[in-house]
């Protein structure tokens, strides 16, 4: 007999694991046809907004940016997304990057299309002008191995300069594969696994992963992870940069 009872998601005041038994659909404005689940949020601590979109045939997501950026990933499926007048069909890997005070819309969407979004709060830097919008497709982007070790690469989907004060990555390991060292830091994460399977080390606790699991990451939580299994673990990452440690 299943336990309703039983489940690997676990929130802490510095981190989280989101694992998908336990999501409750959201409504949102201008999204529908589709289910909206909030994975993170302001309202457990975080900075940023995590949501996973599952969109039905009709499914539309209609609105327009505000003081926030959203950066859109097409999990899989196909859509249309049109954004400050811009057309294009995204489909599985490609994305398209929102700035503030823009209109977006998608639709024409494949039946059970999901969209991840990393939501912040843009912060403006003197001297630096707002980023525009931007599409792109992860399969086109170089991922080059991390810090020497052929068993880890890394893909940056944001152009690394200080207009953008948001980066999204994708992290890939083959089976056996592991960070180099705990990483303690300033940044914030906000995470899903697109592939495989792991252990996270998560503030000296330690936590079973696999594909669509979320985390958080609060700053200065300890992190560390190793792929396990046959199949190499792939995630696609939020961080916080290119802005003063101190908001005085």
């Amino acid at each position: 007999m299943e336990i309703s009872a039983l489940t690997r998601s676990v929130v802490k005041s510095n981190h989280a694991v989101i694992a998908p038994d336990g999501y409750i659909n959201s409504n949102v404005p201008g999204w529908t046809g589709c289910t909206v689940n909030v994975i993170i949020n302001e309202a457990m601590g975080a900075n940023l907004c995590q949501t996973l979109i599952t969109l039905n045939k009709d499914g539309k997501l209609i609105g327009s940016t505000k003081e926030s950026q959203i950066f859109f990933y097409v999990v899989k499926g196909k859509t249309k997304a049109t954004v400050g007048g811009t057309k294009k069909v995204l489909s599985t890997g490609q994305f398209v990057y929102v700035p503030p005070k823009k209109a977006y819309k998608f639709e024409d969407v494949e039946e059970g299309t999901q969209i991840l979004t990393f939501h912040k709060v843009y912060e403006k830097l003197v001297g630096y002008a707002v980023p525009n919008i931007l599409f792109g497709d992860a399969a086109k982007v170089p991922g080059p191995s991390y810090l020497g070790d052929d068993a880890l690469r890394l893909q940056v989907l944001l152009p690394d300069n200080l207009s953008f004060d948001m980066a999204v990555n994708i992290f890939t390991y083959d089976s056996g594969g592991h960070l180099p060292m705990v990483e303690t830091h300033i940044m914030e994460h906000g995470l899903l696994y697109l592939q495989g399977q792991g252990v996270y080390m998560l503030d000296h606790q330690w936590y079973p992963i696999k594909k669509g699991d979320s985390i958080w990451m609060a700053p200065y939580c300890q992190q560390w992870f190793t792929a396990m299994g046959k199949e190499p673990a792939v995630y696609i990452y939020y961080k916080n940069v290119n802005r003063f440690p101190t908001v005085q």
